[in-house]
């Protein structure tokens, strides 16, 4: 009797098989890791928000303006203007650091608008900041990611 070295091609054809449902079921879980990224950037960039209109509400009350609709506190060499408080939306950016990756629309840099909308480039996730519309009132941020 000869003794066979190899594979019989039925068990070449089953591996195969086998490789092909593997590949099927891995690969849309790594095409999904895209969206969970870009989630997880809109949610780091809303909390870099709260944090920095918390602490610009923080120096209004410091100064005694948290109850003022026009006020402005000093951040570094910026100036913030202020709603009740918390950051007007125009001015929203010079409080805090955000990612480059981020467009702004809604609203110049530097004017006094109440609403500003950051779009994450390349994806259709955005945050939306209201200032502050009332006395003890507090902003809005919406996350179209959620």
């Amino acid at each position: 009797m000869k003794k066979q070295n190899g594979f019989t091609l039925i068990e070449l054809v089953i591996v195969i098989i086998v490789l092909g449902i593997l590949a099927a079921t891995a690969v849309p879980k790594f095409i999904n890791l895209q969206d969970d990224a870009r989630a997880s950037v809109v949610k780091g960039a809303e909390a870099a928000i709260r944090s920095g209109a918390n602490l610009v509400y923080s120096k209004s009350a410091i100064a005694g303006d948290e109850n003022s609709d026009a006020a402005s506190v000093a951040i570094g060499t910026d100036v913030v203007l202020t709603k009740f408080g918390y950051p007007k939306a125009g001015t929203l950016q010079l409080a805090l650091e955000l990612d480059p990756a981020f467009t702004v629309s809604g609203a110049a840099p530097t004017s006094a608008d109440d609403a500003i909308i950051l779009v994450l480039d390349g994806s259709e996730c955005s945050l939306t900041y209201n200032s502050a519309t009332a006395k003890g009132g507090l902003y809005s941020l919406v996350n179209s990611c959620d």
